[in-house]
């Protein structure tokens, strides 16, 4: 950097006399000192409009845009999941209070409980369109046959215990039983199936119920968007792996949103999807225009950085120092590249699902959410023409490798502290019953 300095600093060294080498060294003495100014300085000196900033300062405003009206939508279908899942949960499981209990949904302590909260589950889904007050409905194949709950129970080849004895015979090999139950022939499911409910507790691990459901989510026609269909693939788990007399019953939800078949609706969603549509190919036009402008800056600065490379070569007999070098080649062109390409890359995959192409919510967000931040991140850069801000984001660059290591010899002790109250406080207290428990790590009820 010291070279490169004292390079553009040199004003008394160049002769009065007018040559070809003069003019040549001139033209680059000038070219160096209009790179590194600020867009301001470079509009004064040789009045160059800062089109960059000016599109970044456009790109900024429109893609926070976007991302607020993506996530006015991602919420709905966010909101819908969770009422939905509640729905459910309230649906087929007897006595569910609302809210889980740890990480499970209900516990039973009686035989008697378990074969009502099994028998339970069989006749809320044979009155589910009676009972459901959503649009949900069973599932069917594409012969238009309604798809069949399916039941298994898993349990102990060979087992027997008498604890007052002491005494038991377990064969550890497991056996598996299922069968499938059709939602119209519900009035038969015990009689033709009786010998299956016979449970012998002390050899049964698990049950579990599998079945799938329809959904359709009309809220979204309120805010002028086209409905999203559901399927919902329910497992309800008897969990008996214990055997300590407490049967857990988990209930989980995986849901895939798809493009309905067929849907005609009356208004202005459709229009509005169409707006939307034009505007994220504005987005896309802008992002492009930012990204080939950078580019363009980028292959400039190195083609100044082999002029300047070449002369010191030539008439010093000099090399540019790795430090100078890296004073050419723009960390932030880069970081804004790569944000304009996640941005069209997120922008594409929200166009497909506004026209319902597409239903990747979660991998448009990552896109949409990231590029953002890289986006405001990228402001930065243009703070840092200012003098107070540009002291501050100094001190930020040197300390930031201090920081690093600082974050490494804590993490040792975090790990340490993880693992060594794991298994010391484990068995004693219930916040380091696990290990993410005692990391602190959230929970998500879908995790559990």
């Amino acid at each position: 950097m010291e070279l490169l300095v004292r390079y553009l600093d040199r004003s008394n060294s160049i002769s009065s006399v007018t040559t070809p080498d003069v003019v040549k060294e001139e033209k680059l003495r000038d070219d160096l000192r209009y790179y590194f100014m600020s867009p301001c300085e470079k509009y004064r000196a040789r009045r160059h409009k800062p089109w960059k900033m000016g599109v970044q300062i456009l790109k900024i405003v429109m893609i926070t845009t976007q991302l607020i009206l993506f996530g006015l939508n991602n919420q709905q279908v966010v909101s819908y999941n969770e009422e939905t899942t509640m729905a459910i949960k309230n649906l087929f499981l007897k006595g569910y209070s609302g809210v889980d209990e740890d990480d499970y949904c209900v516990a039973v302590y009686t035989q008697h409980a378990v074969y009502d909260s099994l028998f339970y589950v069989l006749d809320q889904y044979s009155q589910l369109v009676q009972l459901s007050v959503g649009p949900i409905s069973y599932a069917e194949d594409e012969d238009g046959k309604l798809l069949p709950l399916e039941i298994c129970k898993e349990y102990y080849k060979k087992g027997s215990a008498e604890p007052s004895d002491e005494v038991y015979d377990i064969d550890a090999q497991m056996e598996s039983v299922c069968m499938s139950l059709d939602p119209k022939s519900a009035q038969q499911w015990r009689t033709l199936n009786s010998s299956f409910y016979n449970l012998d507790f002390y050899r049964l691990i698990d049950i579990k119920i599998t079945l799938q459901l329809k959904g359709i989510n009309l809220q979204t026609v309120r805010s002028r968007e086209l409905p999203d269909c559901y399927s919902f693939y329910i497992t309800i788990t008897f969990d008996n792996q214990c055997h300590s007399g407490k049967v857990k019953i988990f209930l989980d939800i995986d849901a895939k949103s798809s493009r309905c078949r067929g849907w005609k609706i009356s208004g202005t969603a459709q229009k509005n999807t169409q707006y939307l549509l034009v505007f994220d190919g504005f987005v896309i036009l802008v992002c492009l225009t930012s990204a080939v402008l950078c580019t363009r800056s980028i292959v400039l600065a190195v083609r100044l950085l082999q002029r300047f490379s070449r002369f010191l070569r030539e008439n010093y007999n000099r090399k540019v120092c790795e430090d100078d070098q890296s004073e050419f080649l723009n960390g932030w062109y880069v970081l804004v590249i790569v944000s304009d390409i996640l941005a069209i890359i997120g922008s594409i995959l929200k166009m497909e699902i506004q026209s319902k192409s597409l239903t990747s919510y979660d991998v448009c967000s990552i896109f949409l959410g990231t590029s953002t931040l890289m986006v405001w991140v990228g402001v930065i850069r243009y703070l840092g023409y200012f003098q107070k801000y540009n002291v501050l984001i100094l001190t930020m660059k040197a300390a930031f490798p201090k920081v690093l290591r600082f974050c490494c010899c804590a993490g040792m002790i975090y790990l340490g502290y993880t693992f060594c109250g794991w298994i010391v406080l484990g068995p004693y207290h219930e916040k380091f019953e696990g290990l993410s428990l005692v990391a602190g790590v959230p929970v998500l009820p879908a995790e559990r």
